[in-house]
Protein backbone atom coordinates (compact mmCIF):
# COMPACT_ATOMS: atom_id res chain seq x y z
CA UNK A 1 0.00 0.00 0.00
CA UNK A 2 1.24 3.42 -0.97
CA UNK A 3 1.83 6.16 2.17
CA UNK A 4 -1.51 7.76 3.40
CA UNK A 5 -2.80 11.26 1.78
CA UNK A 6 -3.08 13.89 3.45
CA UNK A 7 -6.68 14.91 3.89
CA UNK A 8 -7.36 19.07 4.15
CA UNK A 9 -10.37 20.82 4.43
CA UNK A 10 -10.15 22.99 1.50
CA UNK A 11 -11.41 26.65 0.84
CA UNK A 12 -14.12 26.84 -1.59
CA UNK A 13 -13.18 27.42 -4.93
CA UNK A 14 -14.33 30.61 -6.09
CA UNK A 15 -13.82 33.26 -9.21
CA UNK A 16 -11.24 34.64 -7.17
CA UNK A 17 -9.36 32.03 -6.19
CA UNK A 18 -7.49 28.95 -7.47
CA UNK A 19 -6.66 25.77 -5.80
CA UNK A 20 -3.85 23.57 -7.40
CA UNK A 21 -2.55 20.37 -6.19
CA UNK A 22 1.03 18.90 -6.44
CA UNK A 23 1.96 15.56 -5.70
CA UNK A 24 5.36 16.26 -5.43
CA UNK A 25 6.67 13.49 -8.04
CA UNK A 26 5.48 16.23 -11.15
CA UNK A 27 2.01 15.32 -10.98
CA UNK A 28 -0.48 18.69 -10.80
CA UNK A 29 -3.99 18.67 -10.27
CA UNK A 30 -6.20 21.91 -10.92
CA UNK A 31 -9.16 21.68 -8.37
CA UNK A 32 -12.75 22.33 -10.38
CA UNK A 33 -15.49 23.99 -8.89
CA UNK A 34 -17.90 20.63 -9.05
CA UNK A 35 -15.37 19.44 -6.50
CA UNK A 36 -16.33 21.85 -3.93
CA UNK A 37 -17.98 20.39 -1.36
CA UNK A 38 -15.14 17.80 -1.08
CA UNK A 39 -11.75 17.85 1.03
CA UNK A 40 -9.08 17.94 -1.04
CA UNK A 41 -6.13 15.50 -0.67
CA UNK A 42 -2.03 16.44 -0.74
CA UNK A 43 0.40 13.51 -0.95
CA UNK A 44 2.92 13.82 1.59
CA UNK A 45 5.68 15.03 -0.65
CA UNK A 46 3.38 17.49 -2.35
CA UNK A 47 1.95 20.48 -1.89
CA UNK A 48 -0.87 22.83 -2.58
CA UNK A 49 -0.99 26.40 -4.33
CA UNK A 50 -3.87 28.74 -3.47
CA UNK A 51 -3.68 31.74 -6.13
CA UNK A 52 -5.94 34.57 -5.22
CA UNK A 53 -6.93 37.84 -6.78
CA UNK A 54 -5.29 40.63 -4.68
CA UNK A 55 -8.17 42.68 -5.51
CA UNK A 56 -10.97 40.26 -4.40
CA UNK A 57 -12.38 41.48 -1.05
CA UNK A 58 -13.49 37.69 -0.69
CA UNK A 59 -9.90 36.87 -0.82
CA UNK A 60 -8.89 39.41 1.51
CA UNK A 61 -11.42 37.78 3.81
CA UNK A 62 -10.31 34.25 3.55
CA UNK A 63 -6.40 35.51 3.88
CA UNK A 64 -7.38 37.18 7.61
CA UNK A 65 -9.34 34.10 8.21
CA UNK A 66 -6.37 31.88 6.99
CA UNK A 67 -3.43 33.62 8.22
CA UNK A 68 -4.11 35.88 10.29
CA UNK A 69 -3.82 40.22 10.34
CA UNK A 70 -0.42 41.13 10.16
CA UNK A 71 0.58 38.27 7.57
CA UNK A 72 -2.91 38.94 5.18
CA UNK A 73 -1.86 42.37 5.40
CA UNK A 74 1.67 41.97 4.14
CA UNK A 75 0.60 39.84 1.79
CA UNK A 76 -2.43 41.66 -0.33
CA UNK A 77 -1.35 45.78 0.81
CA UNK A 78 0.27 46.79 -2.48
CA UNK A 79 4.05 47.10 -2.12
CA UNK A 80 6.43 48.86 -3.75
CA UNK A 81 9.84 47.31 -3.20
CA UNK A 82 10.42 43.06 -3.70
CA UNK A 83 12.20 41.61 -0.63
CA UNK A 84 12.21 38.03 1.44
CA UNK A 85 11.11 37.94 4.71
CA UNK A 86 11.69 34.75 6.96
CA UNK A 87 9.16 34.59 9.81
CA UNK A 88 9.84 31.27 11.44
CA UNK A 89 9.76 28.22 9.49
CA UNK A 90 7.53 30.46 6.78
CA UNK A 91 8.92 32.59 4.09
CA UNK A 92 6.56 35.86 2.38
CA UNK A 93 8.15 36.79 -0.89
CA UNK A 94 7.60 39.52 -2.85
CA UNK A 95 8.24 39.96 -6.77
CA UNK A 96 7.42 42.15 -9.13
CA UNK A 97 7.35 40.80 -12.85
CA UNK A 98 6.67 42.75 -16.17
CA UNK A 99 2.07 42.53 -17.05
CA UNK A 100 1.16 40.45 -20.77
CA UNK A 101 2.12 41.84 -23.96
CA UNK A 102 4.32 44.79 -22.20
CA UNK A 103 7.18 46.84 -24.06
CA UNK A 104 10.47 48.50 -23.06
CA UNK A 105 8.19 51.48 -23.06
CA UNK A 106 5.55 50.45 -20.82
CA UNK A 107 6.78 47.27 -18.58
CA UNK A 108 3.77 47.78 -16.69
CA UNK A 109 4.83 45.80 -13.39
CA UNK A 110 2.50 43.89 -11.21
CA UNK A 111 2.94 42.35 -7.91
CA UNK A 112 2.90 38.81 -7.02
CA UNK A 113 2.74 38.23 -3.63
CA UNK A 114 3.99 34.55 -2.05
CA UNK A 115 3.21 32.96 1.33
CA UNK A 116 5.78 29.48 1.98
CA UNK A 117 4.93 27.00 4.40
CA UNK A 118 5.22 23.03 4.33
CA UNK A 119 2.83 21.72 2.49
CA UNK A 120 1.04 25.05 1.11
CA UNK A 121 2.08 28.39 -0.96
CA UNK A 122 -0.41 30.78 -1.01
CA UNK A 123 0.12 33.22 -3.72
CA UNK A 124 -2.19 37.12 -3.90
CA UNK A 125 -1.61 38.52 -7.20
CA UNK A 126 -3.80 40.43 -10.14
CA UNK A 127 -1.95 37.40 -12.66
CA UNK A 128 -3.56 34.70 -13.56
CA UNK A 129 -1.42 32.66 -11.68
CA UNK A 130 -2.41 29.22 -13.57
CA UNK A 131 -2.11 30.85 -17.00
CA UNK A 132 1.64 32.65 -16.28
CA UNK A 133 3.37 29.21 -14.69
CA UNK A 134 1.78 27.52 -17.55
CA UNK A 135 0.25 24.59 -15.35
CA UNK A 136 -1.51 22.87 -18.62
CA UNK A 137 1.43 22.08 -19.80
CA UNK A 138 2.58 20.30 -16.67
CA UNK A 139 -0.33 18.56 -16.41
CA UNK A 140 0.51 17.49 -20.28
CA UNK A 141 4.07 16.95 -19.88
CA UNK A 142 3.93 15.76 -16.04
CA UNK A 143 6.88 17.72 -15.04
CA UNK A 144 5.57 20.33 -12.41
CA UNK A 145 7.38 21.58 -9.33
CA UNK A 146 8.37 19.04 -6.71
CA UNK A 147 8.11 21.51 -3.59
CA UNK A 148 7.30 25.42 -2.45
CA UNK A 149 10.76 25.77 -3.24
CA UNK A 150 10.70 24.62 -6.84
CA UNK A 151 7.50 26.54 -7.42
CA UNK A 152 9.30 29.64 -6.73
CA UNK A 153 11.92 29.10 -8.72
CA UNK A 154 9.88 28.72 -11.84
CA UNK A 155 7.89 31.77 -10.94
CA UNK A 156 11.46 33.34 -11.14
CA UNK A 157 12.38 31.59 -14.33
CA UNK A 158 8.98 32.70 -15.62
CA UNK A 159 9.50 36.40 -14.51
CA UNK A 160 12.92 36.15 -16.36
CA UNK A 161 10.84 35.12 -19.25
CA UNK A 162 9.11 38.08 -19.78
CA UNK A 163 12.36 40.12 -19.32
CA UNK A 164 13.97 38.86 -21.38
CA UNK A 165 12.74 39.90 -24.98
CA UNK A 166 12.12 42.99 -23.46
CA UNK A 167 15.88 43.26 -23.26
CA UNK A 168 16.40 42.63 -26.50
CA UNK A 169 14.82 44.83 -27.63
CA UNK A 170 16.27 47.26 -25.58
CA UNK A 171 19.74 46.20 -27.22
CA UNK A 172 18.38 46.83 -31.02
CA UNK A 173 17.29 49.95 -30.04
CA UNK A 174 20.86 50.82 -28.58
CA UNK A 175 22.31 49.30 -31.68
CA UNK A 176 19.97 51.42 -33.68
CA UNK A 177 21.18 54.54 -32.28
CA UNK A 178 24.87 53.50 -32.65
CA UNK A 179 24.00 52.49 -36.61
CA UNK A 180 22.42 56.12 -36.58
CA UNK A 181 25.79 57.67 -35.84
CA UNK A 182 28.13 55.59 -37.76
CA UNK A 183 26.24 57.17 -41.15
CA UNK A 184 25.94 60.58 -39.63
CA UNK A 185 21.99 60.48 -39.20
CA UNK A 186 22.58 61.82 -35.51
CA UNK A 187 18.09 63.34 -35.15
CA UNK A 188 17.09 62.68 -32.45
CA UNK A 189 20.05 60.44 -31.08
CA UNK A 190 20.82 62.45 -27.99
CA UNK A 191 16.93 62.22 -27.03
CA UNK A 192 16.52 58.95 -27.96
CA UNK A 193 19.36 57.67 -25.94
CA UNK A 194 18.62 59.33 -23.13
CA UNK A 195 14.88 57.75 -22.95
CA UNK A 196 16.96 54.06 -23.29
CA UNK A 197 18.60 54.85 -20.62
CA UNK A 198 15.33 55.89 -18.33
CA UNK A 199 14.38 52.05 -19.64
CA UNK A 200 17.31 50.85 -18.51
CA UNK A 201 17.39 51.76 -14.90
CA UNK A 202 13.78 50.66 -15.01
CA UNK A 203 14.80 46.74 -16.00
CA UNK A 204 17.67 47.28 -13.57
CA UNK A 205 15.46 47.91 -10.32
CA UNK A 206 13.00 44.68 -11.78
CA UNK A 207 15.78 42.11 -12.04
CA UNK A 208 18.39 42.87 -9.07
CA UNK A 209 15.87 42.52 -6.76
CA UNK A 210 14.60 39.22 -7.76
CA UNK A 211 18.09 38.02 -7.78
CA UNK A 212 18.34 38.98 -4.02
CA UNK A 213 14.98 37.88 -2.94
CA UNK A 214 15.87 34.18 -4.86
CA UNK A 215 19.89 34.73 -3.10
CA UNK A 216 18.32 35.27 0.33
CA UNK A 217 15.50 32.24 0.17
CA UNK A 218 18.12 30.12 -1.22
CA UNK A 219 20.66 31.02 2.04
CA UNK A 220 17.56 31.10 4.80
CA UNK A 221 17.52 27.66 7.08
CA UNK A 222 13.87 26.68 6.41
CA UNK A 223 13.13 22.87 7.11
CA UNK A 224 11.38 22.15 4.34
CA UNK A 225 13.96 22.89 1.66
CA UNK A 226 15.63 19.99 0.65
CA UNK A 227 19.21 20.55 -0.94
CA UNK A 228 17.67 20.35 -4.79
CA UNK A 229 15.16 22.84 -3.74
CA UNK A 230 18.32 25.61 -3.30
CA UNK A 231 19.98 24.11 -6.00
CA UNK A 232 16.85 25.17 -8.14
CA UNK A 233 17.07 28.24 -6.62
CA UNK A 234 20.39 28.93 -7.19
CA UNK A 235 20.06 28.32 -10.72
CA UNK A 236 16.90 30.99 -11.04
CA UNK A 237 18.78 33.15 -9.45
CA UNK A 238 21.48 32.74 -11.75
CA UNK A 239 19.42 33.05 -14.52
CA UNK A 240 18.44 36.65 -13.24
CA UNK A 241 21.77 37.43 -12.60
CA UNK A 242 22.44 36.72 -16.24
CA UNK A 243 20.05 39.30 -17.56
CA UNK A 244 21.13 41.67 -14.63
CA UNK A 245 25.02 41.17 -16.44
CA UNK A 246 22.96 42.23 -19.69
CA UNK A 247 21.37 45.23 -18.43
CA UNK A 248 24.44 46.25 -16.99
CA UNK A 249 26.54 45.87 -20.43
CA UNK A 250 23.75 47.89 -22.30
CA UNK A 251 24.29 50.98 -19.76
CA UNK A 252 27.65 50.45 -20.28
CA UNK A 253 27.07 50.80 -23.98
CA UNK A 254 24.89 53.42 -23.42
CA UNK A 255 27.24 55.58 -21.73
CA UNK A 256 29.98 54.87 -24.93
CA UNK A 257 27.47 56.00 -27.19
CA UNK A 258 26.21 59.47 -25.11
CA UNK A 259 30.14 60.40 -25.04
CA UNK A 260 30.24 59.41 -28.72
CA UNK A 261 27.44 62.26 -29.02
CA UNK A 262 29.15 64.41 -26.91
CA UNK A 263 32.60 64.16 -28.93
CA UNK A 264 30.70 64.26 -32.03
CA UNK A 265 28.96 67.94 -31.00
CA UNK A 266 31.97 68.94 -29.50
CA UNK A 267 33.84 68.37 -32.86
CA UNK A 268 31.69 69.75 -34.83
CA UNK A 269 31.53 72.87 -32.75
CA UNK A 270 35.54 72.86 -33.12
CA UNK A 271 35.44 72.58 -36.75
CA UNK A 272 32.75 75.78 -36.87
CA UNK A 273 35.13 77.62 -34.74
CA UNK A 274 38.02 77.28 -37.32
CA UNK A 275 35.91 78.29 -39.87
CA UNK A 276 35.34 81.29 -38.03
CA UNK A 277 38.56 81.94 -37.16
CA UNK A 278 39.56 81.44 -40.74
CA UNK A 279 36.87 83.45 -42.03
CA UNK A 280 38.53 86.25 -39.40
CA UNK A 281 42.03 86.08 -40.22
CA UNK A 282 41.59 86.53 -43.99
CA UNK A 283 39.03 89.17 -43.87
CA UNK A 284 41.06 91.02 -40.94
CA UNK A 285 43.71 92.98 -42.85
CA UNK A 286 41.60 93.36 -46.04
CA UNK A 287 38.88 95.22 -43.53
CA UNK A 288 42.06 97.19 -42.13
CA UNK A 289 43.26 98.15 -45.64
CA UNK A 290 39.89 98.84 -46.86
CA UNK A 291 38.95 100.92 -44.51
CA UNK A 292 41.98 103.04 -44.33
CA UNK A 293 41.41 103.62 -48.45
CA UNK A 294 37.90 104.61 -47.44
CA UNK A 295 38.70 107.58 -45.39
CA UNK A 296 36.78 110.72 -46.40
CA UNK A 297 40.48 112.82 -45.71
CA UNK A 298 42.67 114.56 -48.45
CA UNK A 299 46.20 112.58 -49.31
CA UNK A 300 44.13 109.40 -50.56
CA UNK A 301 46.65 107.95 -52.90
CA UNK A 302 45.15 107.84 -56.35
CA UNK A 303 41.73 108.80 -55.19
CA UNK A 304 41.34 111.22 -58.14
CA UNK A 305 41.95 108.09 -60.90
CA UNK A 306 39.38 106.23 -61.69
CA UNK A 307 40.94 102.86 -62.41
CA UNK A 308 42.22 102.87 -58.63
CA UNK A 309 39.31 101.47 -57.23
CA UNK A 310 40.04 97.77 -59.08
CA UNK A 311 43.28 97.89 -58.45
CA UNK A 312 42.60 98.01 -54.47
CA UNK A 313 40.44 95.05 -55.30
CA UNK A 314 42.03 92.98 -57.38
CA UNK A 315 44.90 93.29 -54.46
CA UNK A 316 43.01 92.35 -51.67
CA UNK A 317 41.47 89.70 -53.36
CA UNK A 318 45.20 88.58 -53.87
CA UNK A 319 45.62 89.44 -50.38
CA UNK A 320 43.00 87.04 -49.07
CA UNK A 321 43.52 84.39 -51.84
CA UNK A 322 47.53 84.25 -50.16
CA UNK A 323 46.22 83.69 -46.74
CA UNK A 324 43.62 80.90 -47.57
CA UNK A 325 46.60 78.94 -49.29
CA UNK A 326 49.10 80.17 -46.48
CA UNK A 327 46.50 78.24 -44.00
CA UNK A 328 46.13 75.53 -45.77
CA UNK A 329 49.54 75.01 -46.37
CA UNK A 330 50.00 74.99 -42.82
CA UNK A 331 46.92 72.16 -42.65
CA UNK A 332 45.20 74.93 -40.75
CA UNK A 333 42.52 74.74 -42.95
Amino acid sequence: MGEALERRERPPVKDWMTIIVFDGRGGVRKLAEDEEDKPYTVPPKGFVLISGNARSPDFKVWLRTELGDFISDMISVPSTRTRCVVIEDKAMVMLRVPRPNASPDDVGRQLLSLWLEKGKVIVSSELNIPEFLGVGQWQASHHAPLSPADLVARLGLRAADRLEPLIERLGDNLDSIEEGLMINNKKDARTKLAHLRRNLITFRRLIWPQRDVLNTLEIEDLSFFSPRDRVRLREASARSARLGDELQALSERAVLVHEQILDTRAEQMNQTMLVLAAVTVVFMPLTVISGMLGMNLAGIPFADHPWAFWVVAAGLAVLGLSLVLWMKGKKWL
